[in-house]
């Protein structure tokens, strides 16, 4: 991302309705523009919100628990937890629910900070649990976009032999994450050059793309797509809705995450996923279809 230049309205440059245009960040408001070289770089633009790193140290000290204390308390998605036994103090953070909306670290600053990579895809739930004492770097965050589309292709040729085929089945999200995951087919990130496609029909697919919290109305469309999966099928859940239910939990309305619905096999954190970590995901997907084939 960079910053633009806040220049002052030039009134000479009004349209037909009299209201001027004389900067950019007029129309874009937040004064902030898309880098136009995002695979030039290792990593996300400096004002991504992404994986959230915790202090080894946080809850020392009263001050740091009552902290930690209020930073659970206003975490909407109720993602953050803190334990109090005979051992001391245990923070931990649930990414399958994190919305990434930083209140966490505006909070409690020095016992968490929002990074600007994303957090890592992960197989099982209970991977995407980060705890106080085992704070290591994701490696998926740091691998480059180009790099993990080369693995992703060379796997796809090794276990499928073709392309991969991705069903993708909006289960009742709000188009954020949708939208990630259509970037994978734009000329930028252009994932047909690594084997993958899209396609309409889940006959014809290998892999079920799932967004959204699977809303109580999207539940037996979302069986039916999957029964309709030719084995072996994978399903990865892509964002925190997908994950856990995220913001909206389990309510009357939804689900709580679609594996109350379907056996998924990836999980991909993020509200919404940046796509090269929807990619990454793609790449444990293909790593399942494997293990199934054999």
């Amino acid at each position: 991302m960079i910053e633009m230049e806040d220049k002052p309205r030039d009134a000479t440059k009004a349209g037909s309705d009299g209201r001027g245009t004389g900067s950019r960040s007029d129309i874009l408001g937040d004064r902030v523009e898309t880098d136009r070289n995002v695979l030039d770089k290792n990593g996300s633009a400096a004002s991504f919100r992404g994986d959230v790193t915790l202090s080894p140290t946080s809850g020392d000290s009263a001050g740091d628990l009552e902290l930690l204390r209020t930073a659970r308390d206003v975490c909407a998605p109720k993602a953050i937890g803190v334990v109090e036994d005979n051992q001391g103090i245990h923070l931990t953070l649930d990414r399958g629910k994190c919305i990434m909306c930083g209140m966490c670290q505006a909070t409690a600053p020095t016992a968490f900070k929002v990074q600007s990579s994303y957090a890592q895809p992960a197989r099982r739930l209970a991977d995407l649990v980060k705890t106080q004492f085992a704070d290591m770097p994701s490696v998926g965050a740091i691998m480059p976009i180009e790099e993990i589309g080369k693995q992703l292709s060379e796997k796809v040729k090794r276990t499928l032999g073709r392309s991969l085929a991705i069903r993708e089945v909006d289960a009742g999200s709000c188009n954020g994450c949708d939208v990630e995951v259509a970037a994978l087919i734009n000329p930028i990130y252009d994932v047909a050059r690594f084997g993958v496609h899209f396609v309409a029909s889940p006959r014809h697919a290998d892999v079920l793309l799932v967004t959204g919290v699977c809303s109580r109305n999207m539940d037996l469309a979302l069986r039916r797509t999957y029964d309709a999966t030719p084995d072996p099928k994978v399903v990865v859940a892509v964002g925190a809705c997908a994950c856990t239910g995220g913001l909206f939990g389990d309510t009357y309305a939804t689900s709580g995450g679609i594996s109350h619905t379907v056996p998924v096999d990836v999980f991909v954190p993020g509200c919404p996923p940046r796509p090269e970590a929807i990619l990454y995901g793609l790449l444990l997907a293909v790593d399942r279809i494997g293990e199934s084939a054999d």
